[in-house]
């Protein structure tokens, strides 16, 4: 209990730690993107820049003349071979091409948005590969306040897009280091705050076992004590009553401090030296038969579906046949004259199933998450009638988890129950 609950608190923990360390890497690399972009726009601003300094224009009958020989890469000096520049153009004042290098521009300039990411198919001069992104931007050029033309330059986005790869290649061997070390982390954190509820969990455990075990001398004194009397010859009826009564109060207290003792004395796992190699099948059968006497009194059926090959697990016998037994007995108690209680087995996958159903009362669907829990009784008449603790279920459900098993049930109203134990075969 106390495992499962450190893994469901390490679980919880990873999960929101890892889920805010996932986000925060999300916004890293979002910023990482608009910083590697911001300064390639700046970069390409820059050149830009440089390149419409060295246009040279004047105003001839009323319009503007413009001279691009001494503009780099445009003019007549040859570019750079090391340049980043992919092309540049110009358009004059009514956005149709002047001049160009790289690849072949529309003849209309159609958009003058500052800055844009355009992706390419060509292969200019030969240098740039298929489909790759560029950045490009359109500068509107101004002289004496006027604008005499678009000068428009792209680069390449490859040195960016190889640095952010490189990038994401880290955060994808970072974040699942981080959590695992979260998830260490949790578990360990998960130890040390479970670690006073175990203690005190512990502690109560052994007052239950000390208190339960110091009951037994005293009710079996009681008990004695009023056989005995009954077996003396009473004049009165009423104290032979009073005598009965005692008798019945006694056997009930002790059932509950026995079954109290039972759940201190078995909580959590069973010590595998403990466990002994058990033939299922024929505990199973000793059980039907037992089951079938108890049964035939109501005047319940009590069919059995057993396998004829043995199915074998390390298990305690004694703690199994009573888990198995509290599931028959309760089927017997709250299944009504002429019904039906059903006993299977059969193997699925890794594990043995046993399945206790019968046709009774059935169990209300608001009450099905309770009944494992100790003392917990549905509140029906024939519950009140059956009498008992409300532990029998209780203790199955320890008894079957001390043998790394689970138990569930399904039921409904007025159809009947069937409860299935689930344990790990050899």
């Amino acid at each position: 209990m106390f495992n499962q609950s450190r893994r469901n608190l390490a679980r919880w923990f990873t999960l929101s730690m890892g889920s805010i360390l996932v986000v925060f890497a999300g916004i890293v690399y979002y910023q990482e993107v608009a910083d590697e972009l911001e300064a390639l726009d700046r970069s390409l601003y820059t050149k830009t820049r440089v390149m419409a300094a060295g246009v040279e224009s004047e105003v001839r009958q009323g319009q503007w003349q413009v001279n691009l020989e001494s503009v780099p890469i445009l003019g007549s000096n040859p570019p750079i071979l090391t340049t980043d520049i992919v092309y540049a153009r110009w358009y004059d004042t009514e956005r149709k091409l002047v001049q160009f290098f790289g690849t072949t521009p529309p003849e209309q300039l159609t958009a003058v948005d500052e800055f844009q990411t355009i992706k390419t198919t060509n292969e200019p001069m030969g240098t740039i590969p298929s489909e790759v992104w560029l950045r490009q931007v359109t500068l509107p050029v101004e002289q004496a306040g006027s604008v005499i033309g678009y000068l428009q330059v792209a680069t390449l986005m490859t040195p960016i897009q190889e640095s952010l790869r490189d990038f994401l290649l880290l955060l994808a061997l970072l974040v699942p280091v981080a959590l695992g070390t979260i998830g260490l982390t949790g578990q360990i954190l998960g130890g040390l705050a479970m670690q006073p509820i175990r203690n005190s969990y512990d502690q109560l455990q052994r007052f239950t076992s000390n208190a339960s075990h110091e009951l037994r001398t005293p009710l079996a004194a009681v008990l004695s004590n009023a056989q005995v009397g009954l077996l003396v010859p009473l004049e009165q009826e009423q104290q032979r009553n009073h005598l009965e009564q005692i008798v019945e109060a006694a056997k009930s207290m002790s059932t509950l401090v026995s079954n109290l003792l039972l759940l201190a004395r078995h909580s959590g796992r069973l010590a595998p030296e403990s466990l002994k190699e058990v033939n299922l099948t024929s505990l199973l059968h000793q059980l039907a038969d037992f089951y079938t006497t108890q049964a035939a009194e109501k005047q319940l059926s009590l069919k059995s579906d057993l396998p004829q090959q043995s199915v074998e697990l390390e298990a305690e016998p004694d703690l199994l046949r009573q888990a198995v037994g509290n599931l028959l007995s309760n089927a017997c108690k709250y299944t009504s004259t002429g019904g039906t209680v059903q006993l299977r087995l059969f193997t699925q996958s890794r594990w043995a199933v046993i399945q206790v159903s019968d046709s009774g009362v059935g169990i209300p669907q608001a009450d099905l998450s309770h009944i494992f829990e100790r003392f917990y009784r549905v509140d029906t008449k024939q519950s009140r009638q059956a009498g008992g603790f409300g532990l029998g279920l209780a203790i199955a459900k320890q008894l079957v988890e001390a043998h790394g098993g689970q138990i569930s049930v399904t039921s409904a109203v007025e159809q009947g129950s069937t409860f299935q134990i689930e344990l790990p075969l050899k």
